[in-house]
């Protein structure tokens, strides 16, 4: 079968244990945990049992170490992560503000995560190649590097798969629709929030932006993550909802990276687009049962548990 591989950032995430707690005052953190939306992706399809491997860099460090021990724990190809012996390894504090909504402080761009070492010749069996939105808002460079990516592996023939994961803090000034173009031009897979479906489609409402999106021919399929609405799968053909999967929840964060994971690697498999669907929902869901990005016991054999408890 064909592989799975992902590029960006590679962070250290440290959390805030509670909610409200902002990055104003002074108080208690956890962590380190390895993350980096690309990272958490990849690190759920091989949980999920697909061949993949990751394009990206860490310090030469302890949290750098934390990072690649986890993603080969969990069957990651870490090939092409470079080691920088310069500068220090990516870092994201997270909290979540009066509103309860997360907060993030990244080192992103100026950090081992923001030198990417291009491969000399690219993994030959890639089938579907993932970008994450905040992979390419960091820096040009970074941006050069996913979108170099995204041209040679889709003119192979690889599917590309987007989730815009717009992060205010790392876009500040910079045109969001100038960024994207390039990608969304040679993109397979749409998996955005409603919000960013909108502002990327430049329209009001979501029938109007499925309209003008499916104006690309190379586009296949739109899954519109919602929050606790679940989400909707968008083709020229169908059109439908799936709720999510009701878990006690410990901790959002990566929640919708590992959406993509069960999605994409699903449909790469071949599954039906309810099929795909449903084990997005659920990897996410496992996700959220624990704290920390990357920490979900997420097994196939779970992912199935799940689904039978939810959808059956």
């Amino acid at each position: 079968m064909k592989e799975i591989w992902s590029m960006g950032e590679l962070l250290c995430e440290i959390m805030r244990p509670d909610r409200k707690m902002g990055l104003l005052e002074a108080g208690t953190f956890l962590g380190p945990y390895a993350s980096g939306a690309p990272g958490i992706y990849i690190d759920t399809v091989a949980k999920l049992g697909y061949d993949c491997g990751f394009i990206g860099a860490v310090g030469d460090d302890a949290f750098g170490r934390c990072i690649t021990g986890k993603l080969k724990k969990d069957g990651v190809d870490c090939t092409h992560i470079a080691v920088n012996r310069e500068i220090a390894t990516g870092v994201a504090f997270v909290a979540y503000d009066d509103e309860d909504e997360r907060t993030f402080l990244y080192h992103m761009g100026n950090s081992a995560a923001g030198q990417i070492v291009y491969p000399k010749s690219l993994p030959e069996n890639i089938g579907l190649f993932h970008v994450m939105g905040c992979s390419i808002m960091p820096t040009p460079y970074m941006a050069e590097c996913v979108v170099r990516a995204v041209k040679e592996c889709h003119e192979r023939g690889a599917l590309i798969s987007f989730d815009p994961n717009i992060r205010r803090e790392v876009l500040k000034e910079q045109n969001l629709n100038e960024l994207v173009a390039p990608i969304m031009e040679r993109c397979s897979i749409f998996l955005p929030g409603k919000e960013e479906m909108l502002l990327i489609a430049g329209c009001d409402t979501v029938e109007a932006s499925v309209k003008k999106l499916f104006e690309n021919p190379v586009l296949q399929v739109i899954v519109m993550k919602d929050g606790s609405r679940g989400s909707r799968v968008i083709t020229r053909d169908e059109d439908f909802q799936v709720p999510i999967c009701k878990i006690e929840a410990k901790d959002s964060t990566g929640a919708g990276d590992s959406f993509d994971g069960g999605f994409t690697s699903a449909y790469l498999a071949g599954k039906s687009l309810k099929e795909c669907a449903q084990i997005a929902s659920a990897a996410a869901a496992m996700n959220t049962a624990a704290f920390g990005p990357m920490e979900g016991a997420i097994t196939p054999e779970a992912i199935e548990e799940m689904i039978r408890k939810n959808y059956a």
